[in-house]
């Protein structure tokens, strides 16, 4: 039995990176070029007390931390376009991005979020 702890914990890290590995980042700047040009899907995961203090305009909102997240965002959402996805600063998008992508969404996980955005722009 004590063989087999270090082995599920080196199994479920191994399958944790594998995901990240499948997850398609975009930087803010490529961003900025996606959204002059097209209407894209953009959905913030951030709580609604960041979002108060400014968001990427065409944005949809869906708080990561709440229960039912996935149902909020699926909801809000078409299966059939790509979804980008921000968060303050990439952690909790990368968490948002696996969950959506789990429910049949194509995901893009926008690095370094708002903060990120801000500097830029």
């Amino acid at each position: 039995m004590k063989k087999l702890i270090p082995l599920f914990f080196l199994t479920l890290f191994f399958l944790s990176c594998n995901s990240q590995e499948d997850l398609k980042s975009i930087s803010t700047k490529e961003l900025k070029v996606l959204l002059e040009k097209d209407n894209i899907q953009l959905l913030d995961v951030r709580t609604p007390k960041e979002v108060q203090l400014g968001f990427i305009k065409t944005a949809k909102f869906a708080n990561v931390f709440d229960a039912d997240f996935s149902i909020k965002a699926a909801n809000s959402l078409d299966k059939n376009k790509p979804v980008y996805i921000y968060c303050r600063s990439g952690r909790r998008s990368t968490k948002a991005s696996e969950i959506l992508q789990e429910k049949g969404f194509k995901v893009v996980n926008v690095l370094g979020g708002y903060n990120q955005w801000g500097k830029e722009n």
